[in-house]
């Protein structure tokens, strides 16, 4: 029962990086859009695409929290005292992101939206760069039972830059995304405009992945084992296969496809990272086993997962269905 749980929260925290990274990228290219006259129609275009599932794609955070605290207790009270701050500086990337974009779009004034335009684009770097530093510091080995917090935990080589492949990822799955919106929406010229900053991405992705090689092999020495050997190198070389199909894909403007290579890229450098840590939940410390709740306790958590799954997924795959065939539209102020 703790591997099946286990491999559920791995799950819950791909769907979470693609789900809410796509949000967080188009973040990232809100930041870099430039002053209000330049960035008038990209900022307006990421309003639009984001508007209906922002909040949904949050969803698998908290998802992934409950199952922490519920299923590995012992390593929920070790991550969470070790790494306190960063978690409490993605918590308040989150809060000042989502408050930035929701007070964005009615503002009339242009202070006031330049304002909250910045806390929303530099919020989008934050969280993804904090939650990456968890779980680079999670994958080197820093963290313990016992470990008191301090800044070796998640300042440090791998953290860095595992949150800085946040950062790179999340911008790659948003240009991706925001390439298809462009072209749902009709703004073609937004397409080209996407699509450079996509391969852009994508080329800090491989720059990224390949300097941080020497510092995993010396700073994270068990996870990287894991990641060049067995499920774990099979995952990341399907990634990479993935990550090279949706560049051919946006070479060839075919957007459509590019969102689920661009999105199973992502989802399988997680699930080797999965692979690559097992049978630890906390290199090289804490197992699954031994990180688990009672029995009992897992025994319902896979009940509610069941029922969450029957009763919540249809409800998702509906929403982003219904979102991609651009059935979701605002409301105008005619229609009001």
């Amino acid at each position: 029962m703790a591997s099946f749980v286990a491999w559920v929260m791995v799950l819950a925290i791909a769907a979470y990086a693609c789900a809410g990274g796509t949000d967080y990228g188009a973040g990232f290219w809100d930041l870099l859009a430039g002053g209000a006259e330049r960035g008038k129609r990209p900022r307006r275009l990421i309003d639009h695409a984001m508007a209906p599932v922002w909040e949904v794609n949050n969803v698998w955070l908290i998802f992934v929290l409950v199952i922490m605290w519920t299923g590995f207790p012992t390593m929920f009270q070790a991550v969470f005292s070790a790494m306190w701050l960063p978690l409490a500086l993605a918590a308040v990337g989150l809060v000042l992101r989502g408050a930035g974009f929701a007070l964005r779009k009615p503002t009339r004034r242009l202070a006031q939206q330049r304002v909250y335009g910045a806390v929303f684009a530099v919020a989008s770097l934050m969280t993804p760069f904090f939650l990456g530093t968890v779980l680079g510091g999670i994958a080197a080995g820093r963290v313990a039972v016992g470990t008191t917090a301090s800044a070796d935990a998640w300042a440090n080589g791998t953290s860095v830059l595992t949150g800085l492949l946040a950062i790179a990822a999340t911008a790659f799955l948003g240009a991706v995304f925001l390439c298809s919106d462009a072209l749902r929406f009709g703004e073609h010229d937004l397409v080209d405009y996407f699509r450079l900053r996509a391969l852009i991405a994508f080329g800090a992705v491989v720059v990224l992945a390949l300097i941080g090689l020497p510092v995993t092999h010396d700073d994270a020495r068990y996870v990287w084992d894991g990641l060049t050997g067995g499920w774990g190198l099979t995952l990341i070389v399907l990634a990479a296969v993935c990550g090279l199909a949706t560049v051919l894909l946006l070479l060839r403007r075919a957007h459509g496809w590019s969102r689920y290579t661009s999105v199973a890229s992502v989802a399988l450098v997680v699930g080797a990272w999965g692979f690559a840590q097992r049978p630890y939940a906390l290199p090289t410390s804490l197992t699954v086993a031994e990180a688990a709740g009672a029995a009992h306790t897992l025994r319902w958590l896979m009940i509610v997962t069941g029922i969450a799954i029957v009763l919540v997924g249809p409800a998702l795959v509906l929403l982003y269905r219904l979102d991609t065939m651009g059935e979701l539209e605002e409301l105008t102020d005619a229609d009001l």
